[in-house]
């Protein structure tokens, strides 16, 4: 799959996405995700943990320029369709702002008549999401420092951020 922007994609009915500051809830993004024609919902929930490289970490914070990283959700479920055409709904969101550790920061689901593809397009938006999508977060360390990082350089230095 291959995601490009040459044209705005138009995000389905059925389909969710968002940016937000509210705190993310499985069972909303669940229930988003589901369709009686499913036969699987795959969830990714990424997760503020308590250390990076070693290093404690106390909080992420999470910013994001809004209009093109939805357009990169769109583009996202788009391209999952293209390839696997019986998805019936793909739910992405993602936080912005301060949170803490074990708080959620991204909520990935998709919805699928079999469960081999709900996983296969699940891993497929969380690893294109963290590559292409405007979204930078701060490190907030124990020590009283921080560093920015782009979601996408912790992809492409095969750092696992």
């Amino acid at each position: 799959m291959t995601t490009t922007l040459t044209s705005a994609v138009k995000p389905r009915a059925e389909d969710s996405f968002a940016i937000t500051f509210a705190p993310l809830s499985l069972e909303e993004i669940y229930a988003k995700s589901d369709d009686p024609a499913n036969g699987a919902v795959v969830v990714m929930s990424g997760m503020v943990r308590n250390q990076t490289d070693g290093k404690p970490v106390i909080a992420l914070e999470y910013q994001a320029y809004e209009p093109m990283a939805l357009r990169i959700f769109y583009q996202i479920a788009a391209d999952i369709r293209l390839s696997m055409s019986d998805v019936n709904r793909v739910a992405i969101y993602h936080r912005v702002g301060r949170l803490r550790v074990g708080e959620i920061s991204v909520l990935v689901a998709v919805g699928s008549p079999h469960r081999s593809e709900a996983f296969e397009a699940c891993q497929y938006a969380i690893d294109t999401l963290k590559h292409n999508a405007p979204i930078w977060k701060k490190e907030h360390w124990q020590d009283g420092s921080s560093t920015w990082v782009s979601i996408g350089a912790c992809e492409t230095s095969g750092e696992n951020c």
